[in-house]
């Protein structure tokens, strides 16, 4: 801990933005570095407040920039079949990248029903428990029949190692080294392969998922549980604007019944 002062911190964010890490990612991986080092300046571990002056990553949820139907598609055709397979479940199932890299056939519980069992873990490259879940845990999601149709197509072409589709180029008994969806993503964007817009990156193919369910009229109490919030507000806080009609309708309901009872 006594090597930690703020160019440390400074360096780990520069870091991030050098690797392609989202914003949401970084923001997260921040307020989680900063809890400790509050924690052990409180202990008196640092003589100095070690993120004095430390500009903290710049994110906004409400400034999400959402993919419409026709950049998804191109976004989808510009990549090869693992980066696609990959799009087809973020922006289907709304899994996280680390969650479709760890895709796995078995999973399809029902012919409209993904079982989200597992993640690949960002720094062992192993199968690890979801994000705010325990091993034993998992939840459920929609699987649109295109989707599935991905899957099982992949499945037929490159086959599978115990179930899952996704495996280590180099090495089929290891997982999925889903940093290189980001390589991928990078390789796109720079070579102008399908247009990216400015502030959309490779999470946005969840934020896809979230605006389709939410502009049909689907609760965002299911919504959240299916993305895997830990709470409710975190889906509220990023697609409150995605139902701007929800008040206006609740108050146009509310007037009538009124008016009957006037």
């Amino acid at each position: 801990m006594s090597t930690f002062d703020h160019k440390v911190v400074e360096g780990f964010i520069q870091a991030m933005e050098r690797n392609g890490t989202g914003p949401a990612t970084q923001s997260n991986a921040f307020d989680k570095l900063k809890a400790v080092l509050l924690d052990a300046h409180r202990l008196g571990l640092f003589d100095e407040n070690p993120l004095s002056g430390v500009k903290a990553p710049l994110y906004d949820p409400s400034r999400a920039v959402i993919p419409s139907p026709e950049q998804l598609c191109a976004i989808r055709k510009a990549g090869n079949d693992q980066f696609r397979l990959v799009v087809d479940l973020m922006s289907g199932c709304g899994l996280r990248n680390a969650e479709a890299a760890a895709v796995n056939l078995h999973n399809i519980v029902a012919d409209d029903v993904y079982r989200v069992c597992e993640q690949v873990n960002q720094t062992t490259t192993q199968y690890a428990p979801l994000k705010h879940r325990k091993s034993n845990e998992y939840r459920d999601v929609p699987l649109p029949a295109l989707t599935r149709e991905t899957i099982e197509s992949y499945a037929r072409r490159y086959g599978t190692v115990d179930g899952y589709l996704l495996r280590h180029p180099a090495d089929p008994s290891r997982a999925f080294p889903y940093y290189s969806l980001s390589n991928q993503w990078r390789h796109i964007k720079d070579r102008n392969l399908a247009h990216i817009p400015q502030g959309m990156v490779l999470y946005s193919l969840r934020h896809f998922f979230a605006s389709n369910c939410l502009s049909q009229g689907i609760p965002i109490t299911d919504v959240a549980e299916w993305m895997g919030h830990r709470n409710i507000a975190v889906t509220f806080r990023i697609y409150r604007h995605l139902m701007p009609g929800s008040i206006s309708s609740a108050a146009q309901i509310l007037n009538h019944n009124l008016a009957l009872a006037a």
